[in-house]
């Protein structure tokens, strides 16, 4: 591709920086699904932006489909370009968007995984002895106490808990915002946690700080998202869970046990911070013994006569 219509990409991953503000992950999938995309057109003598057409698109997915990229991950791809497209279309150096009717492979619909309420339990079943501990059990009674994203939590500072009203205030995927919860145990376990700083001194107190990360390595600098999916592992072995734990199993259980116990799946959507219902509704196939439970007491054609 020529050096200008290499630049296009420059600017869009500028524009999408600063001014949509999309997190690190997401701007590196977006430059690595472009990048695929110019090698393609390299590859086809495509020189620019305007010669792209959807033929070459559904060419594009049919490929990466053919060398076994996931259809999940070809949805991605193509939403980049869309994505791109959309800018470009705003720049005014195109005049359509190839992208716009361009569908992956359908994807199986894949159950997330959970653990029951007693697992959960068992796993958050740890002493809290040393900062270490302390700081584990209460990032995990967190992450299940208010089903947050691991790039939720990791981005938590000081200045978004309210302990007193039990709240926590979070900024999700596309930048929105909203406040949640926070269950009893997680206020205890992040107290304890407060307390475990304060006992070590004047450094890190000083990481107490309304700014300052919630969750902080050795170091005291933030906690990565490799080491909570690491820590969180190690519990999980501990425990004898059987089942490997990582972050996001907390948000499943989170919600798949609050809807469970309420039904309210407008309820669980705000809680979980998704756009679409849709999203949310995969939750309501966990448990289907329970929904045919509730059926069959409440159903006028369902009940037993007495």
């Amino acid at each position: 591709m020529t050096p200008d219509a290499l630049d296009w990409v420059k600017r869009y991953r500028r524009f999408m920086t600063n001014e949509r503000r999309l997190s690190k992950h997401t701007d590196t999938n977006y430059a690595r699904d472009l990048a695929a995309l110019i090698s393609f057109c390299n590859a086809n003598g495509i020189e620019d932006w305007t010669s792209l057409d959807p033929q070459h698109l559904r060419l594009f997915a049919a490929r990466a489909h053919a060398r076994g990229l996931a259809p999940r991950s070809i949805r991605r791809r193509l939403s980049a370009v869309r994505s791109f497209y959309q800018f470009l279309l705003h720049e005014r150096a195109v005049r359509s968007n190839p992208a716009f009717d361009i569908h992956a492979p359908k994807a199986p619909r894949m159950l997330p995984n959970t653990v029951d309420a007693d697992q959960m339990a068992r796993l958050l079943e740890i002493a809290a002895e040393g900062a270490l501990a302390a700081r584990d059990l209460a990032l995990m009674e967190l992450l299940y106490s208010s089903g947050l994203r691991l790039a939720e939590l990791a981005g938590l500072n000081w200045e978004h808990l309210n302990l007193r009203d039990r709240t926590v205030r979070v900024l999700g995927k596309g930048r929105k915002e909203r406040v949640v919860p926070v269950g009893r145990e997680a206020v205890r376990a992040l107290t304890a946690w407060q307390a475990s700083l304060v006992s070590r001194g004047l450094r890190a107190a000083q990481a107490l700080t309304a700014q300052s990360p919630v969750f902080i390595a050795r170091s005291g600098k933030r906690l990565s998202h490799r080491s909570i999916q690491a820590r969180v592992a190690y519990w999980g072995r501990r425990q004898g869970l059987g089942v490997r734990v990582h972050p996001h199993l907390f948000r499943h259980s989170f919600a798949s046990h609050l809807l469970e116990s309420s039904g309210e799946l407008r309820g669980v959507q705000e809680l979980l911070g998704h756009a679409n219902i849709a999203t949310t509704q995969i939750y309501t196939h966990l448990d289907f013994q329970h929904l045919a439970r509730i059926y069959d007491a409440t159903h006028p054609r369902a009940r037993r006569k007495p």
